[in-house]
Order: structure tokens, then C-alpha cells, then sequence
């Protein structure tokens, strides 16, 4: 059974620094394209971030030069380092499969809080 477990939001003021890691188990991490998205309140679920098994990466417009994608295949582990946040980055973040692939189960995702 896949799991995936993010963790590492938080409450951050305007411009700090966020690194969010998502724990995953139950599938072939190596083998597998993974990505970040994002939930705002009343917002649909947005894209943010891919990365191929050979890590080719792929950022969303809304947040590129201010976020990049990493994975770990030894740790099944991929991360998102999130530079210079401001108060619209306010959002559960997820982990899941990149777009184009039947998405797993969604973890409960780490709830990140961009705020003065």
C-alpha cells in the first residue's frame, strides 16, 4: 500500500525559507516521477513542481525561481525547497506521482503558513 508523508510546513513571515520533505513508501520511488502540489482555501489543487527518475525538473510559473524539487532514491524522498515565500504561498502542500500518472492516495500534507 503506497504512503506518502510530508512534513516540515509551518508558520514562516514574508520572504523566509521552507524545506518540505515527502516520505514515500510502497511503490518504486526510484522508477517513479514525483511532484508537489498545492491546496489554498476555497482553491482548486495546483501543480507546483515534477521531477523525473532522472531528475529532470519541471516548475509551475506561479512559483519558479523561488522553488525547486529535489529527491533523495536512496531515503524514497523527495523535497521542495521553498525561497523568499510570501503570504499567497499559504497552502496545504502535497506529494503525489507527476502529472500524467494515476495519481495515489494523497497524504494529510503539511500545512504551510506564510504570515507577519
Amino acid at each position: 500500500q503506497v504512503q506518502l508523508v510530508e512534513s516540515g510546513g509551518g508558520l514562516v513571515q514574508p520572504g523566509e525559507s521552507l524545506r518540505l520533505s515527502c516520505a514515500v513508501s510502497g511503490l518504486e520511488f526510484r522508477l517513479s516521477a514525483m511532484a508537489w502540489y498545492r491546496q489554498a482555501p476555497g482553491k482548486l489543487r495546483e501543480f507546483l513542481a515534477s521531477i523525473t527518475t532522472n531528475d529532470y525538473t519541471r516548475i509551475a510559473g506561479s512559483v519558479k525561481g523561488r522553488f525547486t524539487i529535489s529527491r533523495d532514491n536512496a531515503k524514497n524522498t523527495v523535497y521542495l525547497q521553498m525561497n523568499s515565500l510570501q503570504p499567497e504561498d499559504t497552502a496545504v502542500y502535497y506529494c503525489n506521482l507527476a502529472p500524467g500518472s494515476s495519481f495515489v492516495d494523497w497524504g494529510q500534507g503539511t500545512q504551510v503558513t506564510v504570515s507577519s
